[in-house]
C-alpha cells in the first residue's frame, strides 16, 4: 500500500523544510517544491516538469537517490547555471517509496 514518505527540502533562504511527499500520486520533487511553496512563484518549474528549463535545479544531499541523469537532464544541466556534481532537475525525480530520507537544496534561480 503506498504511503507519504519524508523529503528534506533546503530553501533558497537556507531554511530546511521537512516535508511529507505522497508516493501514489506520480509526483515529482518539482512538484512537490510547488506544492509546498518552497520557492517564489514562478520561479521553479518555469517550463511544466519538461526538462527544458533548469529552474527546478536541486543539489542532492545524500546517497539516497540511486537514479542517474536521463540525456534530457544531462543536456539542460550543461547549459545551466550553478551547476553542481550533485546537480539534478527536480521534474525528473519521481516521488516513489526508494527515496524516503532524501535531503535536497534547492539550487539560485538561473
Amino acid at each position: 500500500m503506498p504511503q507519504d514518505i519524508t523529503i528534506k527540502i533546503t530553501d533558497r533562504e537556507g531554511v530546511i523544510h521537512e516535508v511529507q511527499a505522497p508516493t501514489d500520486m506520480n509526483l515529482n520533487i518539482m512538484e512537490l517544491i510547488r506544492m509546498y511553496e518552497l520557492a517564489l512563484e514562478g520561479t521553479v518549474g518555469v517550463c511544466g516538469g519538461m526538462a527544458m528549463c533548469a529552474s527546478c535545479q536541486c543539489y542532492v544531499l545524500n546517497d539516497v537517490l540511486k537514479t542517474e541523469r536521463n540525456d534530457d537532464e544531462e543536456a539542460m544541466l550543461s547549459e545551466a547555471y550553478h551547476v553542481k556534481s550533485n546537480s539534478r532537475l527536480g521534474c525528473q525525480i519521481p516521488i516513489t517509496e526508494e527515496i524516503e530520507g532524501l535531503e535536497l537544496e534547492i539550487a539560485p534561480e538561473q
